[in-house]
């Protein structure tokens, strides 16, 4: 411990007149009390040095502790009497003025300040690239909107249809219209968030242009009206259902709270931003009057592109933790190929924004539910099911799909999941399942042409229930190692997000 009161200490600044004070130091037995100089670790831009001792009345002592608060760093200086705290970042040792140091410290002042002012002081890595995106999303968005506005505003006359009860019917529909699709699609919000929330994206830009079209044809001012609010309460649900799940994937001290206030300002200035941008447009334009009119059927798709491209690259940079069966899959692919646990940024990047086409493209997908009775492996399903006991919360078969374009039939791995089942079940399942399908796909030819049979011999049956206890041998001997990389990678295990679908269990009967 350093002293900072010792008559004997030698000071490197001018000697001052020593407190009036007694201080006692209690030294433990067999032990050496060390004074060092004091620690110059901490560099500042403040220099102390060998000063005349008539040029100052009082000198201030360097204390070993600096404080950061909001971009500002000051240090504590000891004078003798008293501790103060003076700041090390802007020269205020001197009294000499540098025009360009002034219009750094300035600039630095004013990138802090609007730092502090839109973005939380605990956020991920990821988190500037999102916001990034999104001020170019909100943007041009607001923009398109203001335009919109403007052009409604001009053809105000040629609205003859636009009566109280109309806009009454408008909005009414539009809000219920949004109800209903929150109700239907309540889990959809957890288990699929950037493929809902890129889409009705899509759906609010399409409402947009419809919007545009009202002017051009009044006599359907409502029907068109009612369809652009439809599409835009559903955007509007969207992203208010999806935006505590996006703010938790950065919060890295649990500041909700804060994240939900910065993204409102955030929504707020980059909206502005947006409405300037239209004004500026429509100022440019205004000695020509016919452009001006013309001028947001021209700006449209140009600037429904960039928000939908700022759109996807924000959403590509929201790395959620949280498992669903489409992230766990892909977390498990990889350790039974790779034999490690990706971190959410590598799955984030893999799963992309999980649009519906670009899924099960693979060979054998596999899915979670409820056996198709309809299936052509039922002989299959039967014995698996015959093979169960207590113990068992799962039971895994194969099923036949169809795709629509082209129409072929397809294999795929089915888990069935009893009621009661636990995460760690889910987990065991799927990591079985992947297991399996890594089987198939290693003897890909044989055991495609075993499943395309018509009927399944004893030997074949025989053979897929000794593959299918290989595998679950396997993934119960790595299901321990991989659930403490899956916690030290930053996953969520309490819980795993499934569909409507996916939830459907089976209840065991023990006759």
């Amino acid at each position: 411990m350093q002293s900072f009161l010792h008559p004997h200490l030698p000071y490197p600044w001018t000697t001052i007149q020593e407190p009036q004070f007694k201080t006692q130091i209690l030294i433990p037995p067999k032990t050496c009390l060390r004074i060092r100089t004091i620690a110059t670790s901490l560099r500042t831009s403040i220099d102390y040095g060998y000063e005349p001792e008539e040029s100052v009345s009082k000198e201030l002592g360097r204390l070993p502790v600096a404080i950061q608060s909001s971009g500002c760093v000051s240090r504590y200086l000891w004078d003798g009497d008293s501790l103060q705290l003076v700041g090390v970042d802007g020269g205020s040792s001197s009294f000499s003025f540098d025009f360009q140091d002034g219009i750094r410290n300035l600039g630095r002042g004013c990138s802090l300040a609007i730092r502090n002012l839109l973005i939380p002081k605990k956020v991920g890595q990821n988190y500037m690239e999102y916001v990034k995106w999104k001020c170019l999303h909100r943007i041009f968005s607001s923009a398109l909107q203001a335009m919109f506005r403007a052009i409604g505003i001009g053809y105000s006359r040629s609205l003859p249809s636009a009566a109280a009860l109309n806009w009454v019917l408008k909005d009414g529909l539009g809000r219920l219209s949004r109800c209903i699709y929150t109700a239907s699609l309540a889990s959809t919000f957890d288990t699929n968030l950037k493929r809902v929330r890129f889409s009705t994206s899509v759906l609010f830009t399409l409402g947009i242009g419809v919007e545009l079209l009202t002017p051009l044809f009044p006599k359907y001012f409502l029907l068109l009206a009612s369809i652009a609010n439809i599409a835009k309460q559903i955007s509007l649900a969207c992203v208010l259902a999806t935006g505590s799940a996006v703010h938790r994937s950065f919060a890295l001290a649990d500041n909700l709270g804060e994240f939900s206030a910065k993204s409102q300002i955030q929504t707020v200035c980059f909206d502005n931003l947006g409405l300037l941008l239209a004004a500026f447009l429509n100022v440019l334009f205004k000695n020509n009057q016919r452009l001006q009119a013309g001028l947001p059927f021209i700006v449209y798709p140009i600037f429904s592109g960039i928000d939908l491209f700022g759109i996807y690259q924000e959403l590509k940079h929201v790395h959620l933790q949280t498992l669903t069966k489409d992230r766990l899959e892909v977390i498990l692919n990889t350790w039974v190929e790779l034999g490690y646990v990706p971190s959410p940024a590598e799955v984030s990047k893999l799963e992309g924004i999980d649009l519906p086409w670009s899924k099960g493209k693979g060979p054998w997908p596999i899915r979670i539910g409820s056996l198709n009775p309809k299936d052509h492996f039922s002989k299959l399903s039967m014995m698996a099911m015959q093979s169960l006991s207590s113990a068992e919360y799962y039971f895994i078969s194969m099923e036949i799909f169809y795709t629509r374009m082209p129409k072929r039939m397809h294999q795929r791995i089915i888990i069935c999941l009893r009621e009661g089942a636990t995460t760690g079940n889910v987990i065991m399942g799927l990591l079985q399942a992947c297991y399996i399908r890594k089987a198939l796909h290693l003897n890909k030819s044989k055991w495609q042409k075993i499943l395309e049979a018509s009927d399944l011999s004893d030997s074949v049956l025989h053979e897929w229930f000794k593959l299918l206890e290989e595998c679950k041998v396997r993934a119960r001997d790595d299901l321990c190692i991989l659930n403490e990389q899956m916690l030290g990678m930053g996953w969520t295990m309490k819980n795993i997000l499934l569909s409507t679908r996916e939830q459907n269990r089976y209840s065991f009967i023990d006759d």
